[in-house]
């Protein structure tokens, strides 16, 4: 990445940062363009009908329609990475469907949005994230928030102008 922060393990390759933003990538056949993500790290087409072992990256869409979300208000048990005597953070993870590609990717929410606010069928943009490991160091991942009110996306404009402190008519 850019910014020096590396990846979180096992998730090399599975996104950039480039001139056009932060980006996920997917696996992609060559010869039917069926995706697959997190990315492929056998040959192969994941489409059973296709016989191509050649794939390549492909950036997906970096906006979705939220499917469906959780709030983890628990700390998961060992192994969660996390620094020693550090407090646990309450989180929510969302799956955010990709109209274009057809795919729903999970990933968790950005920290400072609140679960309060999240609607299923309102707009999500990607955006970079971190996580802590359990050495304390910095590791990128990607989170969801919303991308902003609309009448046709965004169910509770309310919520969104509570969370943002804006107003929208």
């Amino acid at each position: 990445m850019t910014d020096g922060i590396p990846a979180a393990p096992g998730t090399e390759g599975w996104f950039r940062e480039g001139p056009d933003g932060f980006a996920l990538l997917a696996s992609r056949c060559t010869a039917c363009g069926a995706l697959s993500f997190p990315p492929r790290t056998v040959p192969g087409c994941p489409d059973p009908g296709c016989e191509s072992l050649d794939q390549s990256p492909y950036p997906l869409s970096t906006t979705g329609t939220l499917w469906s979300y959780t709030d983890a208000r628990y700390a998961p048990p060992p192994p969660y990475p996390r620094p020693p005597d550090t407090e646990f953070s309450p989180y929510a993870l969302a799956a955010v469907e990709l109209a274009a590609e057809r795919m729903i990717v999970l990933g968790q929410v950005a920290p400072d949005v609140p679960a309060e606010v999240l609607q299923v069928g309102m707009i999500m943009e990607l955006t970079p994230g971190t996580l802590l490991s359990s050495a304390g160091v910095e590791e990128r991942v990607w989170n969801w928030r919303p991308a902003g009110p609309s009448e046709d996306s965004y169910p509770d404009v309310a919520a969104y102008d509570a969370y943002t402190g804006e107003a929208h008519a």
